[in-house]
């Protein structure tokens, strides 16, 4: 599931990452800036389970960065060809068994916290980020980990339900790690 944000200011109604003659704004950049600096605390709600980092492997179909490029697929952040009235950033970290109105928050959190804070977005990234990128958790559990350390992504997300929300995935966790998959089972136990 890839969410793809873009601004609408309420009083004009035009987008404020196009500016005039569709050149792109600050703004843009500092939302940018603020998904690099927060999503990897966000990726406990854009993969939820266990399972979900699967997709999160060097060279595969999903990214595994933090990095912007116009349309790149590479990059963790998309930037779609399009009209500047449509100009948007693709975050392309979410996985199908995310919830949607969980990935949308985060998405938008990360943003406001950037365009609040006025966080400068690194350069883009051209050719391939695969390569040697690799800013993302890859398990559930230091996912969480990250969540529990961005106190400014908790504070928008909700102090209450990011404590709620990181029990119950812990809990999972825990129970997941309790368990001998059957590949344990057929390569470790009699060899080990």
């Amino acid at each position: 599931m890839h969410i793809h944000t873009s601004v609408v200011d309420t009083r004009t109604g035009k987008n404020i990452f196009a500016g005039s003659k569709g050149v792109e704004t600050e703004a843009f950049m500092h939302f940018i800036g603020g998904l690099q600096k927060h999503l990897s605390g966000a990726v406990a709600l854009f993969a939820p389970y266990v399972n979900s980092y699967r997709r999160y492997v060097p060279d595969f179909a999903a990214p595994i960065n933090l990095e912007w490029g116009r349309d790149n697929r590479t990059t963790g952040l998309r930037i779609p060809i399009s009209s500047s009235a449509a100009r948007r950033v693709e975050n392309r970290l979410p996985g199908m068994d995310c919830n949607p109105y969980l990935g949308i928050a985060a998405t938008l959190a990360c943003g406001y916290l950037g365009l609040m804070n006025k966080t400068q977005a690194r350069p883009e990234f051209t050719g391939s980020a695969y390569i040697d990128n690799e800013d993302i958790p890859a398990n559930l559990g230091d996912a969480l980990d990250l969540l529990e350390e961005d106190k400014a992504l908790q504070e928008v997300m909700g102090t209450d339900f990011v404590k709620v929300y990181d029990s119950v995935k812990r809990n999972e966790y825990k129970e997941f790690l309790q368990v001998i998959s059957p590949w344990e089972r057929e390569h470790l136990l009699l060899n080990v």
